[in-house]
């Protein structure tokens, strides 16, 4: 069995619709307890990452503003983690480009003191000279995800995908790759689950968690207010293919409740998610899923 956590904030969202951080201090610190069995955040941390080494957290700024990981979302859990495991220095925040962490609304941090934040194309950064070449895939990796960092987590926004059904925790790391767009083939199956599978993720991968805050539930991945639901929840798991699964069955509902057919009638069932499951990277099957949900 794997362990599904959803945590729901009923009042997440004021009425400006900005997010309330100190309910989604409150949310990640129930998710993580609540995940680990742990009884504080210090055990929680030490309880799957080392002690020593950088944590890179890859999160999602491809859909601007309307629907990417908010930098308030993302730096409660990086300040989180620097209160409680190991120090502003040890942390990244990161994704594809500046331009898209700026246009997300971060402020970019490469040299100073804090935790970082910026892109694979910065200067000095960029991807790693050797390709990885393994299955169907055969990329250069982010010296980010190759080599800066010893622990991954994937924060990601959860969202329908025109192609692969569902994009989320395991997806996201698409963008920790050059060649992207070679696989988008056939609903992106295998190469959501063998992109994973690959060295620079899976041996480094902690722990996925879904921001599931907004979901882009019909003509994702770019954000589209009249298909945007909000849930205010976040969901966590260290099983990256349980975790994208309960994802998928949450869009599905929504999908299903404004009337809209199912992904599979569309044809763009997330199957890379059956074809994880056969690698040995996760529970697909929704039966061996154990889901825990609380609410703030």
């Amino acid at each position: 069995m794997s362990n599904v956590v959803i945590i729901k904030g009923r009042n997440i969202f004021s009425p400006g619709n900005e997010i309330n951080d100190k309910i989604l201090a409150h949310m990640y610190a129930l998710g993580l307890t609540t995940l680990t069995g742990q009884a504080n955040l210090k055990d929680c941390f030490h309880s799957f990452l080392p002690v020593r080494g950088k944590i890179g957290i890859k999160i999602n700024t491809i859909g601007g503003k309307g629907i990417s990981t908010r930098p308030n979302v993302a730096l409660c859990l990086a300040n989180s983690l620097s209160e409680n495991h190991g120090g502003d220095g040890e942390i990244i925040l990161w994704d594809r480009t500046n331009r898209e962490l700026r246009e997300a609304g971060y402020k970019l941090n490469w040299n100073r003191g804090g935790i970082k934040i910026f892109g694979t194309d910065t200067q000095g950064i960029g991807y790693n000279r050797n390709i990885v070449s393994h299955l169907n895939i055969g990329s250069l990796f982010s010296s980010i995800q190759a080599d800066q960092i010893s622990s991954s987590i994937s924060l990601a926004i959860l969202k329908d995908h025109g192609l692969a059904g569902v994009t989320a925790g395991m997806k996201n790391y698409f963008g920790s790759v050059h060649n992207p767009n070679k696989y988008h083939d056939t609903n992106c199956d295998p190469y959501v689950a063998e992109v994973f599978d690959t060295n620079p993720i899976k041996k480094k991968h902690r722990l996925s968690i879904l921001d599931g805050l907004i979901i882009q539930y019909h003509r994702g991945p770019s954000y589209h207010s009249r298909w945007a639901e909000k849930k205010g929840m976040l969901i966590f798991s260290f099983d990256p293919v349980a975790a994208d699964t309960i994802g998928w069955k949450i869009i599905e509902k929504l999908r299903a409740k404004k009337g809209l057919p199912s992904l599979q009638e569309e044809n763009r069932e997330p199957r890379y998610l059956k074809t994880a499951e056969k690698m040995g990277l996760g529970n697909a099957d929704f039966e061996r899923i154990n889901i825990k949900e609380l609410e703030l």
